[in-house]
């Protein structure tokens, strides 16, 4: 079969190393990919919301499945487009992609179906949220409703930062119309987890648990980035906290979107916050986290084709889901000033000793071709360096020591990706 993945990310290349591993899959083709992704798939120059090219592309080529990535496209209808034509593809439509293109309808989903998540108000009004902020209690959390790629969440320590927030999101539109509405919300404290889940319509399965560092610098210091490095599993998803969520969260949003007439069929990611009074949902999105994706596809056993098509077909519950009991950390290498300016175009070196390492994988984030076919960085965030381990304290040794065969100018990484796993005790795999 041939497989289209839209999308040009470190998400795109994991699930294109995964899509090249079926032995169902005879070419594959990415658009717009990267220059990673151009090891495995045929890349094309055709951008991920330019959704009719891409349906005529699949229509031309005789596509039997396209997989989407990235959230825009999904939030924008991208599914809509190609199932009108009668193009098999996996992700959620628009109606359902809303429950990440929306924190609002997320919040309100939630509060209607006794979800458990952070109290929230909504504003459209900066004056009425500027009002609602003198008597809040600080700290407090201001989100831009709309896809804002990780960024736009604000926490604010006192009533001043909070105006200064307000003033950010909804009349600077720093982060344009996804900040024409705004979810005020309590500020939670405790451990942040992720879980990604396949979903098709009626029926959940688990992958694995993940823990992101969204912060650009050490010790959790700077500004929000779409993600510097991840670790999975995490130890701190305990058997207790997979009980509850299975009770109280996972089943519940996906029963919660088809009573909405919104059934979902994708991926579900879960951003989890563990507080003192037991788990709750911090956020959704709907599609593979980057770069959870890059430390949980490496882990699944399954050939990721038939999971794709259960979850189209709404046969999910007949696929026994599979995961190695390793571990798996990522390193994000990014261009030094992201995520605010930097410089890209320099040359990458180092790229070819991962070649052949069963457990070391080079998933690019940021890459184009030079002219003379050299790999040049090209973006923010440009590699994310992998690596599996019996434990997780092996997979983080095993990456942190594969950062060091990639050089490029104006390299930088996080060093202290994994360090709440020395907080954990023993690894617990869940």
């Amino acid at each position: 079969m041939k497989v289209l993945i839209v999308g040009g990310g470190g998400r795109e290349h994991a699930i294109a190393y995964k899509v090249s591993k079926s032995s169902q899959v005879e070419k594959i083709y990415c658009a717009p990919g990267n220059a990673g992704i151009a090891e495995l798939a045929e890349c094309v120059p055709i951008g991920a919301m330019e959704f009719e090219k891409l349906a005529d592309f699949a229509e031309e080529k005789g596509i039997d499945l396209t997989v989407v990535g990235m959230d825009d496209p999904l939030i924008g209808g991208i599914v809509d487009v190609f199932r009108a034509r009668g193009l098999r593809v996996f992700g959620p439509d628009k109606k359902a992609a809303i429950l990440e293109g929306s924190k609002a309808f997320s919040k309100d989903l939630m509060k209607k179906y006794h979800i458990p998540t952070a109290e929230y108000e909504v504003f459209t009004d900066a004056e009425k949220a500027l009002k609602y902020l003198e008597t809040a209690k600080m700290p407090i959390v201001l989100k831009a409703s709309g896809p804002a790629l990780g960024k736009g969440v604000l926490i604010c320590q006192n009533l001043e930062e909070a105006k200064a927030g307000v003033k950010e999101i909804m009349l600077d539109k720093q982060f344009g119309d996804s900040g024409d509405e705004m979810v005020v919300e309590q500020f939670l404290t405790g451990r942040e987890v992720s879980v990604l889940t396949f979903v098709d319509g009626k029926h959940i399965k688990l992958m694995s648990s993940a823990q992101d560092h969204k912060r650009a610098k050490d010790g959790d210091q700077g500004l929000n980035t779409g993600g510097m490095g991840n670790f999975s599993p995490t130890p701190f998803y305990t058997r207790e906290v997979d009980e509850f969520c299975k009770k109280y969260v996972y089943q519940a949003t996906v029963d919660a979107m088809e009573q909405e007439g919104r059934p979902f069929k994708g991926v579900i990611f879960f951003g989890l916050i563990l507080t003192e009074d037991g788990p709750k949902v911090l956020e959704y999105n709907a599609r593979f986290g980057d770069p959870e994706a890059q430390v949980v596809l490496p882990r699944l056993e399954n050939d990721i084709i038939d999971v794709f098509n259960a979850c189209i077909d709404g046969t999910l519950d007949q696929i026994d889901l599979k995961f190695s009991d390793d571990a798996c950390v990522t390193v994000i290498l990014a261009s030094d000033g992201y995520p605010e300016k930097y410089e890209k175009g320099f040359p990458i070196s180092g790229l070819e000793k991962f070649r052949g390492k069963e457990d070391y994988f080079v998933f690019h984030s940021g890459t184009k071709f030079g002219e003379n076919g050299e790999v040049l960085t090209n973006g923010g965030r440009v590699l994310a360096v992998t690596a599996r381990g019996k434990n997780l304290k092996e997979a983080r040794a095993k990456a942190y020591e594969a950062t060091e065969w990639i050089g490029f100018d104006n390299k930088y990484m996080r060093h202290d990706i994994g360090k709440a796993i020395d907080e954990a005790g023993e690894d617990v795999n869940v």
